[in-house]
């Protein structure tokens, strides 16, 4: 509805009520205006009521009637104005009780209002401060992602890198496998030169087989103990083969320590080739010894030879003494 509607309407609209035999109300003027507010429409009514209490005490002589019935008349109008006095103290009293709840009730809805509003600017900027924030946080993760991407890409260049390593190293277990077996048949060959060597001497000489024995059976103590060192270094190589492959595993978690773990297991290989050119060496010089003991043996053979040669002639030699009397 609209608000501030002229006084002159709302009088004007209370007359015709009251021209239709109605009480004005409130509700009976806005229905009659077909608008104003209730406050406002209870304001003018108000003025209107004492204007109609004055216009009624106004009308005291009734001209062209005779002095008596003019008399009656405003004694009638008087008593009549009482009455009236008394309907509109009474309908004013009403209208302010029910201009009064509506008051409380325009504040009431008003309070609510300034409420709703100030809930509303506060949702509101707190709606702000949390797009603010989410404007932030989605900054920092896409700087948090472009770091992500960098770190991928390093790994995956640093698995690359591995991957390469780790065929290296996977080339040079296969050639020290190889390398070990083959240090394996070498061994064998020698061990069965050795015994085959043990045979021929304990069948050419006897007392110089026991010496001889002795000698073999150090190489042969040498023989195991490079055996050992030879299932040392296999036990040494199955470790490292076994951290190798621990550091693989790890560098799928720690690519990052991967390339140190793979330094290490090559230094570990290549000490290890080094170990085992110094067992070949040792065997090498075993054989060495070897060869000459079996040198030692055929000259001790041939001497034995000679001797067992030299017997029969000295006993052909020596001539028995001739008996007594003879």
């Amino acid at each position: 509805m609209a608000v501030g509607v002229p006084e002159t309407d709302v009088f004007a609209a209370a007359d015709a009520v009251l021209a239709r035999g109605e009480r004005p109300t409130v509700e009976r003027v806005r229905l009659e205006l077909g608008r104003g507010s209730p406050a406002r429409v209870g304001a003018l009514l108000d003025q209107w009521w004492e204007q109609l209490a004055q216009r009624l005490r106004g009308e005291t002589r009734l001209p062209g009637l005779p002095a008596e019935v003019a008399q009656a008349f405003v004694a009638v109008w008087q008593q009549a104005s009482v009455l009236a006095q008394g309907v509109v103290e009474h309908s004013v009293a009403a209208q302010r009780e029910v201009l009064a709840a509506e008051y409380e009730r325009v504040a009431g809805v008003e309070e609510q209002a300034r409420r709703d509003i100030a809930l509303a600017r506060r949702q509101v900027s707190e709606a702000e401060t949390a797009r603010e924030n989410a404007a932030t946080r989605l900054a920092d993760l896409d700087k948090l992602l472009a770091q992500r991407q960098v770190q991928i890409e390093d790994l995956q260049q640093q698995r690359v890198e591995l991957q390469g390593a780790r065929s290296e190293l996977q080339a040079d277990v296969a050639a020290l496998q190889q390398a070990l077996r083959d240090q394996r048949q070498q061994a064998e060959h020698n061990r069965l030169a050795q015994e085959a060597y043990v045979r021929g001497v304990e069948e050419r000489s006897h007392r110089e087989v026991d010496r001889v024995r002795e000698d073999l059976k150090a190489r042969q103590l040498e023989a195991r103990e490079q055996q050992k060192q030879l299932e040392a270094l296999q036990k040494r190589l199955e470790e490292t083969r076994s951290a190798l492959g621990d550091a693989q595993l790890q560098a799928a978690a720690r690519e990052a320590r991967s390339a140190l773990a793979a330094e290490q297991g090559q230094h570990a290989l290549q000490q290890l080739e080094t170990q085992l050119r110094s067992a070949r060496e040792a065997q090498e010089a075993a054989l060495q010894a070897a060869i000459a003991q079996q040198a030692r043996a055929d000259t001790l053979e041939r001497q034995l030879i000679q001797q067992h040669a030299l017997k029969p002639r000295r006993s052909r030699v020596r001539k028995p003494n001739p008996a007594p009397g003879g």
